[in-house]
């Protein structure tokens, strides 16, 4: 969103930490420091110091989350440009915070982004089981709804859920995930790329993300297991998480010779990897919440013109089903996502159909670049009432 508003005219300007997750290592070229700035695509990078943690553990997540708030509030909010508008990005509501934050020191709009339900996601998941504190985090979570100027939805489910809590119905608006179709576009695959990428030059069954609670790869890997003395078809994970270790045993334990590893990725070799994927997975597991859900990767994959295995249901399920591009099966049914592999990799015409299609809807519906503009209307919209 920054890079096409950088495009339209306007002034970005990011508050964020140093570069860590998932693994709770600084990536290459970063030390920690209380503050540091640079540029990148354009856009102003203010870094704050936090505690540094991998991406497991909720105490020590928290932690992390906690330090960043009192961090940027004493280093990158006061070196910020003045802003016309600032926006928070939930989950975490200490993202928001700080954003609401700047918003109160400048006299400008405070836009929240809510791209996940959150305490409900970990509520749903089994991560949080204590009632008064369940009461505590959704009283919070109401109290930066109602403080915002404008809350900002990426699906429609979460917009109706805020609504049904006495948010005003005006106040909340949903402008879903996307993709620029102009980096996330079709590429030739020599078969030197899939080799530059450690990959077997056979049907590639590609899961690239998170490896948490939240995806059901298990299930994945017993649709390997399915497979797995079948037809030439390989399942490629990339990524990491607080469940890779216990995937990796998983494999290991099943003999599974047609699932490969690989650790998180640049945005470049995440392009690299669905160029050389035949098919992609968008996986969650089976809870009523995640209906609600739409995994922002489903967009660049499409806009690759990949086919996609969707295990999901509710609001996903649906755009998946009206792109053409994607063949949905229940969530954590391995037996189905297995069948579902089986028939693009019988049917190349199919996959391709299906890639042409996907790519089509992307560009008619969820443009990166019409997103953009939806949003800054608005934002223009709240920055008018206050002059």
């Amino acid at each position: 969103m920054a890079q096409q508003w950088i495009k339209l005219g306007h002034e970005v300007e990011v508050v964020t930490c140093f570069p860590n997750h998932p693994t709770g290592e600084l990536y290459p070229g970063y030390r920690q420091e209380k503050y540091r700035t640079e540029i990148l695509e354009g856009i102003k990078v203010h870094r704050s110091w936090t505690y540094i943690t991998p991406n497991r553990g909720i105490i020590k997540k928290t932690v992390g989350h906690l330090t960043f708030l009192i961090s940027s509030r004493m280093h990158s909010i006061p070196r910020l440009t003045e802003p016309d508008i600032t926006i928070g990005t939930s989950p975490t509501f200490f993202a928001a915070m700080s954003a609401a934050t700047a918003g109160h020191r400048y006299k400008a709009p405070f836009f929240m982004e809510v791209r996940d339900l959150w305490p409900a996601c970990f509520v749903e998941l089994g991560v949080l089981k204590n009632k008064f504190l369940i009461k505590l985090l959704e009283k919070w979570e109401l109290a930066l709804y109602r403080r915002a100027d404008r809350v900002i939805t990426v699906t429609e489910a979460f917009r109706q859920n805020l609504i049904s809590r006495r948010i005003p119905a005006g106040k909340v608006c949903n402008i879903p995930n996307g993709a620029d179709e102009d980096y996330w576009k079709p590429q030739s695959t020599p078969p030197s790329l899939a080799r530059s990428l450690g990959i077997n030059e056979a049907f590639t069954v590609l899961y690239i993300g998170a490896h948490g609670i939240s995806q059901a790869l298990s299930k994945v890997l017993d649709a390997a297991r399915i497979l797995n003395f079948g037809p030439n078809i390989q399942f490629v994970f990339v990524g990491e998480g607080a469940e890779k270790e216990k995937l990796i045993n998983q494999a290991r334990q099943q003999q599974l010779n047609n699932v490969f590893f690989f650790n998180s990725v640049n945005k470049e070799q995440v392009r690299k990897f669905y160029a050389v994927a035949d098919v992609c997975l968008v996986p969650l597991r089976d809870i009523s919440l995640f209906q609600s859900f739409i995994p922002s990767k489903m967009f660049e994959m499409m806009a690759m013109e990949k086919p996609i295995i969707a295990s999901v249901r509710g609001e996903a399920a649906i755009i998946l089903e009206e792109s053409k591009g994607a063949l949905v099966v229940p969530p954590e049914d391995s037996k189905a996502i297995a069948n579902a592999i089986l028939k693009i990799y019988q049917d190349p015409s199919l996959k391709q159909e299906m890639g042409e299609a996907g790519r089509a809807h992307v560009i008619a519906n969820y443009s990166r670049r019409a997103l953009a503009v939806k949003y800054l209307d608005l934002m223009n919209e709240e920055i008018s009432k206050r002059k």
